[in-house]
């Protein structure tokens, strides 16, 4: 056992089992602030490391909605979990197209970790940071972003059992080692479930959609959301543990692994109901519909040696067998707003 799961193996002694979101909070504020997870020598690889232009287009989509909202001199561009800053650093770029867009212009990264940190502060010079978002980022039209973000964030757990729902908590097992339990009081759920069946709930993902909604209602802007998740709620397992771009224990190595769920993409719509919510659409069809192949072609054009790269990354973008299919794509923009590009059909 590591530290970490020594120090919540005292945690469960002193106060009794814990909720799975509970030890996810731990285990992923303590793998955060350690490390740089991203990348072929990290963890886990994400969009904008696989292609410039998935970045570009999220910026190029930012600038319209802001053009379509009537060009607000005052406004707010934050980024959610920016990872090293490389998407907010190719949507910048992209968005230099329109001068007017980046004068005067706020750049927020919420991050809490100092390294990602001080990687984000080489690719985004002239951004500010905050630990976490809130309603005093939405006193400005609020542009935001985010991409694997709220997959991270701490989830409920909740077992079908013939006795009714229970809660699913981490415990201490055989020789102290973290294992998991139900907790013995019944909570109520849904009667069509199949015995067995796993219900995840994450509040702390509702709050910040419906933060985010108030904002952009009210002072203007759009948000984009881009996760693996599923549009529908079922009864199935998602929590997993990566390390080394490998699944990994759950519980054997907490603060040494990357713990994540998929993301309740119907939740996050309905957590928004004080604004207008667009899809979920596959990042797939989203990337098609925004011109992912005529940029890829133009920066081909422009550099023929990494034709090959430049296609696959766009490949593994959209193909349904890689990241097309999985990920999902939900704007929020004003209750008055018409559907967004890569939301409509062209």
């Amino acid at each position: 056992m590591n530290a970490l799961g020594a120090r919540i193996a005292q945690l469960i002694e002193a106060q009794g089992p814990i909720s799975v979101a509970e030890f996810m909070a731990l285990a992923n504020d303590a793998y955060y602030a350690s490390r740089d997870p991203l990348g072929r020598q990290g963890d886990f690889i994400t969009a904008p490391e696989i292609s410039q232009v998935f970045g570009e287009l999220i910026g190029l989509w930012i600038v319209q909605a802001w053009a379509a909202q009537g060009r607000p001199r005052a406004k707010r561009l934050v980024e959610l979990g920016p990872g090293r800053g490389t998407l907010m650093a190719d949507a910048l770029r992209a968005a230099r197209v329109v001068p007017e867009f980046l004068d005067g212009l706020e750049v927020v990264l919420v991050e809490a970790s100092p390294r990602l940190r001080a990687a984000q502060a080489e690719r985004v010079p002239g951004a500010r940071w905050a630990d976490r978002f809130d309603g005093s980022l939405g006193d400005a039209p609020l542009f935001l972003i985010a991409n694997e973000f709220f997959d991270a964030l701490p989830v409920r757990q909740f077992v079908k059992t013939a006795a009714g729902w229970r809660e699913r908590m981490v415990t201490l097992g055989a020789n102290r080692a973290l294992a998991f339990a139900l907790s013995p009081l019944a909570v109520p759920g849904p009667a069509d479930a199949p015995l067995g069946g796993v219900m995840e709930m994450c509040p702390a993902a509702r709050a910040i959609a419906a933060d985010i909604a108030r904002a952009v209602q009210t002072t203007g802007g759009a948000a984009l959301i881009v996760d693996y998740g599923y549009d529908a709620p079922g009864f199935g397992e998602t929590l997993q543990a990566v390390r080394g771009h490998a699944f990994a224990d759950i519980l054997a190595h907490p603060g040494e692994t990357d713990l994540s769920t998929h993301v309740d993409f119907s939740a996050l719509a309905a957590a928004a109901a004080d604004a207008a919510a667009f899809g979920p659409v596959t990042q797939g069809a989203f990337l098609e519909r925004l011109g992912i192949f005529a940029r890829v072609e133009r920066l081909v054009a422009a550099n023929p040696p990494a034709a090959s790269s430049l296609r696959s990354g766009a490949e593994r973008l959209i193909h349904p067998d890689e990241m097309g299919k999985m990920f999902k794509v939900l704007a929020i923009l004003p209750a008055s707003a018409p559907p967004p590009p890569g939301f409509r059909e062209c």
